[in-house]
């Protein structure tokens, strides 16, 4: 069974809100980071982030939504990630941005795409592959990038396991909008 066109706006919708909050997030962090090679990382990937949220709001209006639509997530999961935001720790903010938010972010599409029609959502498909490209090159620059500065990717022991333990437990974070009495199942 796929979604209807209405549940996969709604999850498309939230997917551009995330990808919002996360270049948000990390435009706040850069005059805040004293580490200007991390100012550098983020910067680059605020860029990546707004791209996301760019491809994703053009899809929301051919899903029947306004063009760059973007549904706030559930309230679990917004405060999770304004958690994140106000962390002051570098190392923190890496590993919490790119070995938790990104690979959750990733399982949450992994999941999207489990629930679709192949064909019938084909433009979400290539617009979440363009995206999973993109992650997997910023996860890679954290690293390489950590492989120079080793210091941060030191966070205290259950930290990061603990905050991705979290962002697993939420289970689907999109707050769907109610069927209307006319709207036909999905086959």
């Amino acid at each position: 069974m796929g979604l209807s066109v209405r549940e996969r706006g709604d999850c498309v919708s939230t997917f551009r809100w995330i990808e919002v909050r996360l270049m948000e997030t990390l435009a706040s962090w850069v005059p805040t980071t004293p580490e200007m090679e991390v100012k550098l990382l983020f910067g680059a990937h605020i860029w990546d982030a707004a791209q996301h949220a760019d491809w994703l709001g053009k899809r929301t209006h051919e899903l029947r939504l306004a063009m760059h639509h973007g549904t706030e997530p559930s309230s679990e999961y917004v405060a999770l990630l304004a958690e994140l935001a106000e962390t002051a720790e570098t190392p923190k903010r890496v590993v919490g941005f790119y070995d938790a938010v990104l690979p959750d972010l990733l399982a949450r599409f992994s999941s999207y795409l489990e629930r679709v029609d192949q064909l019938l959502d084909a433009p979400t498909l290539r617009i979440l592959d363009r995206i999973t490209s993109d992650v997997g090159r910023m996860t890679a620059e954290s690293r390489s990038l950590r492989d120079e500065l080793p210091a941060l990717g030191l966070v205290e022991g259950d930290w990061l396991s603990g905050f991705r333990n979290r962002l697993a437990a939420m289970g689907d974070v999109v707050q769907y909008r109610p069927r209307r009495s006319t709207e036909a199942q999905p086959a």
